[in-house]
């Protein structure tokens, strides 16, 4: 053998149709095949060992592929796969992979094979949650730790790890056994029921204490799944972040003015009431959001059912209509057969003629009623959501108006507080001790109205983006949903004609 067959290789076209018609059917079986052309969507099995391959690629249409043989060649890296989302068997041993990545989207796997390559951590297997089978022997795993990354494959039941450094801990196999308690095989081996109980005398207080863990972790994961669901369902109705202190605490959070103005004399009992107000306004809104957005999905889907069951009508009674025809058709040829004179023939083949022709103006006109009907559901639709949307801002800009006007109000009281302050220590009748952060603005009255003008801005200008944000959102939302939805139209109405 030369050095140019030596010489590591990708995968390419032609490689791949060879060990196709290799593994495919001979003789004249296979000679048929070849004259169609090889479909690689169809291609359920293939066989890529011993071609000294250094690459992955080309693989991306094998949509259909169940078992994969990339064994015995000199890959590197585990890449080239995510399009293979049917793939049951993969084997990869005796390549040079030195990390495990690339397998997230083979979701059906369940036989995987790494044996024989330079792996030292066991990761990024996360998603393959069907795993039944598991080889890593021959690599180089050499901490017990890697067996615990195993305990949430619940379907794994043989494991092979011989060859790796961690077979030659002492405590190796009742490590495994104890840790990983639906395991059946273990190297090659069935693992006895003294193996399992000597394991579970040594590991039971250990075990327990992790499974304790892993259940306080999987409560805490769920619990931020409903968080997180929680979070969209609120950011889907344009109202997240609403239904709390979010925006009363985002308008003092970049406003350095107005934390010193909270230590004026008075403010304490101004800023106890002032968040609760505002609150309760901002929940006003969240409340009427998600009742919104829960009304807004019923209309869509109660479109998309009107819609889709009126197609449905209309394509039954043009099936009717057709076979009705089909059925008179036949028996008229029938007749037809029959008959010998000649002008009564071509009195029927012009009847059928007839006949037809008003079977294509009945069709055409049942598809017009159709378009007619869908663009009446469409309209409905349309002025339904617009009324929602028009009646959800109307009511939002109402709320937010009166959030700028307890905004004002805060602001007027502020101000008359901040003056009468400094007119006290202008008179030297301030009985409190003045903070140097007070002091630098209880200096003259432009100083003071100036500051707590900014502090006004600052908050005006929380409130007004909330609301635009909320505005432009949803005004965007019912754009697109309307312009996808006369797209979707005109293009079932143009494919139908």
């Amino acid at each position: 053998m030369n050095w140019q067959q030596d010489e590591p290789k990708v995968i390419d076209e032609e490689m791949l149709k060879q060990a196709i018609e290799e593994q495919g059917p001979q003789g004249q079986a296979g000679d048929i095949s070849k004259k169609e052309g090889i479909q690689y969507e169809d291609v359920l099995q293939l066989r890529l060992d011993y071609r000294n391959i250094l690459k992955i690629f080309h693989l991306w249409h094998f949509t259909s592929l169940t078992k994969l043989q990339l064994d015995n060649n000199v890959i590197e890296r585990i890449e080239g796969l995510e399009n293979l989302t049917n793939l049951v068997w993969l084997d990869l041993s005796f390549n040079n992979i030195q990390v495990i990545e690339g397998l997230e989207a083979l979701v059906k796997l369940q036989d995987l094979s790494l044996f024989n390559n330079r792996i030292s951590v066991i990761e990024n297997l996360d998603t393959l949650q069907n795993l039944h089978i598991l080889s890593f022997g021959n690599n180089a795993i050499a901490q017990l730790e890697n067996v615990l990354y195993l305990r949430k494959f619940k379907h794994l039941r043989t494991l092979n790890l011989a060859g790796n450094p961690i077979c030659e801990e002492e405590s190796y196999k009742t490590f495994v056994t104890a840790y990983l308690p639906d395991l059946v095989y273990l190297d090659y081996r069935l693992l006895d029921e003294q193996t399992r109980e000597t394991a579970n005398t040594k590991y039971k207080y250990a075990v327990e204490a992790m499974q304790q863990n892993e259940l306080q972790e999987q409560q805490a994961m769920e619990a931020q799944k409903i968080s997180n669901e929680e979070l969209q369902l609120h950011k889907d109705a344009f109202v997240e972040f609403l239904n709390g202190p979010q925006l009363f605490d985002s308008m003092f959070d970049e406003d350095p003015d107005g934390e010193k103005l909270a230590l004026l004399p008075g403010m304490e009992a101004l800023l106890e009431s002032y968040p609760c107000k505002m609150e309760a306004l901002c929940v006003q809104i969240f409340d009427a959001g998600l009742t919104q957005h829960a009304q807004r999905t019923a209309e869509v889907e109660s479109f998309f059912t009107c819609s889709h069951e009126a197609v449905a009508d209309n394509r039954q009674k043009a099936a009717q209509i057709a076979a009705d025809f089909e059925s008179s058709r036949r028996q008229k040829i029938v007749e037809m057969q029959q008959i010998t004179d000649v002008e009564l023939l071509e009195d029927n083949i012009s009847s059928c003629q007839e006949q037809a022709s008003q079977l294509s103006e009945t069709l055409m006109s049942l598809e017009l009623q159709l378009v007619d009907q869908l663009e009446d559901i469409f309209k409905d639709f349309e002025r339904n959501i617009s009324d929602m949307v028009g009646g959800f801002i109307e009511y939002v800009q109402g709320i937010f108006a009166q959030c700028r006007d307890l905004e004002n109000q805060h602001h007027e009281q502020q101000l008359e507080i901040a003056l009468a302050t400094l007119e006290k220590v202008v008179k030297n009748e301030l009985e409190e001790e003045i903070p140097d952060d007070m002091a630098m603005l209880l200096v003259d009255k432009d100083t003071v109205t100036n500051a707590v003008s900014a502090s006004h801005d600052t908050h005006l200008l929380k409130i007004d983006n909330r609301e635009d944000e909320l505005l432009t959102r949803i005004n965007s939302w019912m754009s697109g949903l309307l312009k996808s939805v006369c797209d979707h139209e005109h293009t079932s109405c143009a494919f139908r004609h």
